[in-house]
C-alpha cells in the first residue's frame, strides 16, 4: 500500500478546489463590475461618452462699428494677422519638419528651439508671450492638442502672412490666422468717451459666460461707450456642436450650426471736428498761461459742448487722456501702471466723475430762487461794499461770533440790482439774498432749504444719466447732510458760502453745463446723452435718437414749498419771466460784465456765466498752497449762443486755472466761434 501517494492525492485535490474558488471568485468580481458598469452607472457613463466625442465650439461674433453724428470712424475693427501651426497636420518625415521650421524661423524671427519644456513651463505657456521656440510650441501643442491650430507669433505684417498662405503647400500644419482687433482712428482724441477693450475680468466670467462670451478669447467694453454700450456692440457668439475623435479631430457637425450674430453700429452725438477744436483749444491755454507764469500752474481741464435744445453732447474734452490703440491687442502693464500712477489721472474722465465746487457758476441756482420766492425784486437794489461780516451761529441760540467774508473787488460794487448781482457776480449781493443781512434782506434771505431745491430743479447733486461709466452726482449740502456726514451743527456761514457755489457744493463740469443749458433753454431739463442712433448689421435704425425733456421748470411742480425750513408737501413751478431775467443778467455778463473784455465784438450774441472756484483738496494740502486768504482757485466759464435761441453750450474749467473769465473764456469763445463756422461750411456743402 502506498502511502505517501493517497497523500499527494488528497494534496493535489485541495490546490485544485482553491483554484477554482480563486477563479470563481475573480470571474463573479468582473461580472459585478460588468454589472455595474452597463446596468448601475451605464446612462452615467454612456452620457461621459457622449460629452467625450461631443465638442461645442463658440464662433465669435463681430463687434460693431462706432461713428461719430457725421458718419467718422472712432471705433473700427481690422484684421490682425497671427501664425498658427497644426501638429497633426505636419509631414511624417522629421527632416521635412525641420526644414520648414528652419524657413519659417527666417520668416517670422522666431528660433526653431530655446531650451527644454518642463511642467513649469507648459503651465506658463502662453500662445505669441512665451519665450520659446517653435519646437517646443509644437511639443507642448502635440500633447495637449495635436488638432487644433495654436498661435506661434501674432499681429504680423500683411506681407509676411501673404508669404505662409503662398508657401502652404510646401508647409504643410502651417496657416495664417486672421483675428479682428480694435482699432481706433481718433485715438487720444476722444479716448476719454470711446474707452478701450480687456479681457473678460475673472469676477464678470459667469455673467459674460451665460451670454455666450467665452473667457480668454474675447473681449469686453472697460471704459467709455465701449463698456457702456457693451450689450449692442458686443452681438452674439455663433455656436457649433461637433463629433470629435480621441485626439481632438474634428468629424462632423451633430447639430444645425448657429450663425454669429454682429455686433451693432453705434452713432454718436459728437462731431470730431469739434472735438478737435475743443481739445487743442484747452491744451494750448493750458500752455500758454503755464509758460506766462514760468512753471507748471495746471496740467488737467475739462470741455465739453452740448445743444442746450437736444442734450446732445457734440464734444467732450478730459485732459490729460489716454492713447487707447495702445490696448487694442493686450493691455500693457508698464503703459496702465504708468497712467494709474500719474497725479492728473488721465484714466479718470474728469468731465463726468470729477467734483470740485462750481464757483460762481453756482449763483444761477439761488438767482432763480430769490425771484421765485420773493426774496428780493429785480429792481431792488443791495449796497455791496468789499465785505460783509455776519454772526456766525451753530444753533438758535448761539450767541455767535463775527466772521468777515470779503467780495472779490474790496473795493465793492456800490448799490447793485439783480441783473448785475449776475453780470458782476457781485459776491456780497449773494451773501445778502442767500443768508440773509439784517433788514437789508429780513428772514435769513432765500435759506439753504429753499436753494438746494432749486439747484437740484437744474440739476445739480443728480446724475446727468450720460451713457459713460463712472459719472458722480455731486453734493447740493443741508443741515441734515452735514449732520448725518460731519456730525456737527449747520453754521450761518454755511449757507452763505453755499451761495456762492463753495464750501460743501460739489459739482462736475456736465452737471455745472447742464444747469445753465437748462435755463439757456428756457426752463427745459433735457436727458444728456451722447448715443444718436443704433443701427443693426443689416442697417435698420432700432433706436433712434429723440430729446428727451425730463421736467420743464415753468410747467412740472419740481420744487418742494418750505415754510420754517420744513417742506409742506407741496410744489410749485418757476415763473417763466425769472428764467427770461436770469438769461439777461447772463447776457449781461459778456456786454458789460466779467467777460466783457473776453467777448469784445461778440457777433454771436452768447451769454454766459464766470467761475472762480477757491478749493483744498489733497494735491493742494501737499503743495501747502491753502493759505487763509489766498487759496488757490479753479476757473470756470459756461457760455451758450445765441442769447435768444441757444444753439449751443460749452464749458471750460481749468483746475488751479486762477480766474475764470482770464483761463476758461476765451477757450469757449473759441469753441463757439469753431461750431458756427463748421455749420456754416456744412450749410454751404449740404444746403
Amino acid at each position: 500500500m502506498n502511502i505517501n501517494g493517497h497523500e499527494k492525492k488528497k494534496l493535489e485535490s485541495w490546490r485544485f478546489i482553491l483554484l477554482y474558488v480563486l477563479f470563481g471568485g475573480i470571474f463573479a468580481f468582473y461580472l459585478f463590475r460588468l454589472f455595474d458598469y452597463q446596468i448601475i452607472q451605464g446612462a452615467s457613463y454612456l452620457a461621459q461618452a457622449e460629452d467625450n466625442r461631443r465638442l461645442e465650439i463658440s464662433d465669435s461674433s463681430q463687434r460693431g462699428v462706432i461713428y461719430d453724428r457725421n458718419g467718422f470712424v472712432l471705433a473700427r475693427n481690422i484684421p490682425s494677422y497671427n501664425i498658427v501651426i497644426t501638429p497633426a497636420s505636419l509631414p511624417d518625415d522629421e527632416g521635412e519638419v525641420q526644414q520648414i521650421f528652419r524657413e519659417l524661423s527666417v520668416l517670422i524671427d522666431m528660433p526653431v528651439s530655446l531650451g527644454d519644456t518642463d511642467e513649469e513651463t507648459v503651465k506658463a505657456f502662453t500662445p505669441c508671450y512665451s519665450e520659446l521656440g517653435i519646437e517646443q510650441v509644437v511639443y507642448i501643442a502635440t500633447t495637449n492638442w495635436p488638432y487644433q491650430p495654436v498661435r506661434l507669433k501674432c499681429d504680423v505684417s500683411k506681407e509676411v502672412a501673404m508669404v505662409v498662405r503662398e508657401m502652404s503647400l510646401d508647409w504643410p500644419g502651417v496657416d495664417v490666422e486672421i483675428e479682428p482687433i480694435r482699432e481706433y482712428p481718433t485715438g487720444d482724441l476722444t479716448a476719454e468717451f470711446i474707452g478701450f477693450l480687456g479681457p473678460i475680468p475673472a469676477v464678470l466670467e459667469e455673467y459674460y459666460t451665460d451670454l455666450g462670451f467665452l473667457p480668454g478669447r474675447d473681449k469686453v467694453g472697460y471704459a467709455g461707450v465701449e463698456n457702456t454700450l457693451q450689450d449692442y456692440l458686443g452681438g452674439r457668439n455663433g455656436e457649433r456642436v461637433v463629433e470629435v475623435n480621441v485626439g481632438g479631430e474634428i468629424i462632423r457637425n451633430l447639430e444645425e450650426p448657429i450663425e454669429p450674430v454682429p455686433g451693432q453700429d453705434i452713432y454718436l452725438t459728437i462731431d470730431t471736428r469739434l472735438q478737435a477744436i475743443a481739445q487743442e483749444a484747452l491744451i494750448s491755454e493750458i500752455d500758454y498761461w503755464n509758460s506766462f507764469v514760468g512753471r507748471t500752474l495746471t496740467s488737467n481741464g475739462v470741455v465739453i459742448a452740448m445743444d442746450p435744445q437736444t442734450g446732445e453732447i457734440l464734444a467732450m474734452v478730459s485732459y490729460p487722456t489716454y492713447e487707447n490703440n495702445r490696448m487694442s491687442r493686450f493691455i500693457p502693464g508698464y503703459y496702465y501702471e504708468q497712467l494709474s500712477r500719474d497725479p492728473n489721472r488721465p484714466l479718470f474722465n474728469h468731465a463726468i466723475s470729477a467734483e470740485h465746487p462750481p464757483g460762481s457758476v453756482y449763483k444761477m441756482a439761488p438767482a432763480l430762487g430769490i425771484l421765485n420766492e420773493g426774496i428780493v425784486t429785480p429792481d431792488y437794489k443791495i449796497e455791496a461794499l468789499g465785505s460783509i461780516t455776519i454772526m456766525q451761529k451753530y444753533y438758535p441760540n448761539d450767541p455767535g461770533q463775527p466772521r468777515e467774508y470779503v467780495c472779490y473787488n474790496r473795493a465793492g460794487h456800490g448799490l447793485v440790482d439783480y441783473l448785475h448781482g449776475i453780470a458782476w457776480s457781485c459776491d456780497v449781493y449773494w451773501y445778502k439774498v442767500g443768508g440773509g443781512y439784517m433788514d437789508e434782506v429780513p428772514d435769513n434771505g432765500l435759506g439753504i432749504w429753499r436753494m438746494g431745491e432749486y439747484a437740484r430743479a437744474i440739476g445739480y447733486g443728480n446724475l446727468t444719466g450720460i451713457e459713460l461709466p463712472g459719472e458722480a452726482d455731486g453734493l447740493v449740502p443741508d443741515p441734515t447732510w452735514k449732520r448725518i456726514t460731519l456730525g456737527e451743527n449747520w453754521a450761518t456761514g454755511d449757507t452763505y458760502i453755499a451761495t456762492m457755489g463753495q464750501g460743501f457744493v460739489l459739482a462736475t463740469p456736465l452737471q455745472v453745463l447742464n444747469s445753465i443749458a437748462t435755463i439757456a433753454n428756457g426752463g427745459k431739463l433735457m436727458q444728456v446723452t451722447i448715443v444718436k442712433d443704433i443701427v443693426a448689421s443689416d442697417g435698420t435704425v432700432t433706436q433712434a435718437f429723440k430729446p428727451e425733456v425730463i421736467w420743464d421748470l415753468t410747467v412740472d411742480p419740481v420744487i418742494n414749498v418750505y415754510e420754517n425750513n420744513f417742506t409742506t408737501g407741496e410744489k410749485k413751478t418757476v415763473e417763466p419771466w425769472v428764467i427770461e431775467l436770469a438769461k439777461e443778467g447772463m447776457r449781461l455778463v459778456v456786454t458789460e460784465g466779467t467777460a466783457e473784455d473776453q467777448f469784445a465784438e461778440d457777433t454771436l450774441l452768447s451769454a454766459g456765466k464766470t467761475g472762480t472756484a477757491e478749493y483744498c483738496d489733497n494735491v493742494a494740502q501737499a503743495q501747502n498752497l491753502c493759505q487763509p486768504g489766498s487759496w488757490p482757485a479753479h476757473a470756470w466759464y459756461v457760455g451758450y449762443a445765441p442769447y435768444d435761441n441757444p444753439e449751443i453750450a460749452v464749458i471750460a474749467f481749468i483746475y488751479n486755472g486762477t480766474e475764470g473769465a482770464t483761463f476758461s473764456a476765451p477757450i469757449v469763445r473759441k469753441v463757439m466761434d469753431a461750431f458756427f463756422e463748421l455749420k456754416a461750411v456744412d450749410t454751404a456743402i449740404n444746403p
